[in-house]
């Protein structure tokens, strides 16, 4: 009689200790790898900082992050994907400059750019570099225009795809100095380089950290910069403004964002774990001998910044004509 008054006590007892760590559980978050999406292929710049920020970043939220490289479509591809993955707090997109670009090239697009993630902040920028293969008989900005110019529709440039930064800044360069140049848009980035090596392209912008180490050993060359002030990795090389182009620049950048729908308290948690890892010494030394610059902000400040960005992309379309091959 004793033992049938004590068993539902502990029926009780069980449900609440099972009740607890169901809740411990839940609270324990991150508790298994997140999922990175990258919108551009391996040996892009997108890749290669991506990669360098992710191990930090995991370090600093206690949990592994898987790549998941998905280019295609001028990142559309990636960006739709991570757009529709689960708001479950263990997917995060690298949220970029394209991402502010390509609305402005295709009438409908499977994604809405503003509404379908949450902004948490940038984590690099960088410029974009003109360069050339090293037989072409030029050494300056204005060389190569003079040369162009002297040569329509038939010099080559390189991209990483359409609607990519690569793309609409030689779209851009090309409206402001009415040069006729022929596009040839790849889905690596790598490969245009190579293509520009070996002179089957003559020309490219391409973010820095990619081309850096082909202009450093002297297999690419170097003719500007699109930031407004030059690269400290390259002070030789000038910036196009200063080449004679007036008001042309270009800032590329990467940021962490989460599909629309992510709880507060896990983007805050992404978020925090950015900040940290940015803060981290080593992590800005591999940022600078990649040629960029950390950038931690707030959520509202990034939030904000992308829609200057997505104002600043329409008119520069617009400007430079560009539209979708």
């Amino acid at each position: 009689m004793i033992e049938k008054q004590r068993f539902p006590g502990r029926i009780a007892a069980l449900a609440l200790l099972l009740s607890a760590a169901t809740s411990y559980a839940a609270d324990q978050y991150p508790a298994k790898p997140g999922r990175l999406i990258l919108p551009f292929g391996a040996g892009a710049s997108t890749d290669i900082i991506g990669r360098i920020f992710a191990q930090r970043f995991a370090e600093a939220w206690g949990q592994p992050l898987v790549i998941d490289n998905r280019p295609g479509a001028g990142g559309i591809l990636g960006t739709e994907l991570a757009a529709k993955a689960a708001p479950d707090g263990y997917n995060i997109f690298t949220y970029g400059i394209n991402q502010t670009v390509t609305p402005h090239l295709y009438k409908k697009l499977p994604y809405d750019a503003l509404r379908d993630f949450i902004p948490l902040s940038l984590y690099a920028t960088m410029p974009n570099i003109l360069c050339v293969n090293l037989s072409l008989p030029v050494k300056t900005v204005s060389e190569f225009i003079k040369l162009a110019k002297a040569n329509p529709g038939k010099f080559k440039f390189a991209s990483s795809g359409v609607g990519a930064s690569p793309h609409l800044t030689m779209e851009l360069f090309r409206a402001v100095t009415g040069l006729d140049m022929v596009h040839v848009p790849y889905k690596a980035a790598s490969q245009g380089y190579t293509d520009t090596i070996s002179g089957e392209i003559q020309s490219f912008f391409f973010n820095l950290p990619g081309p850096l180490p082909f202009v450093k050993a002297g297999r690419l060359r170097a003719l500007a910069v699109t930031s407004a002030k030059r690269a400290e990795q390259l002070p030789d090389i000038p910036t196009i403004m200063e080449s004679g182009v007036p008001d042309f620049e270009v800032t590329v950048w990467q940021g962490y964002a989460m599909p629309k729908g992510t709880s507060k308290a896990h983007a805050a948690s992404v978020h925090a774990a950015m900040m940290k890892a940015l803060a981290v010494p080593d992590l800005k030394q591999r940022f600078f001998d990649n040629g960029v610059a950390a950038a931690p902000q707030s959520p509202e400040a990034f939030d904000k910044f992308i829609k200057a960005e997505y104002v600043k992309w329409q008119k520069a379309v617009t400007l430079a004509g560009a539209k979708v091959e």
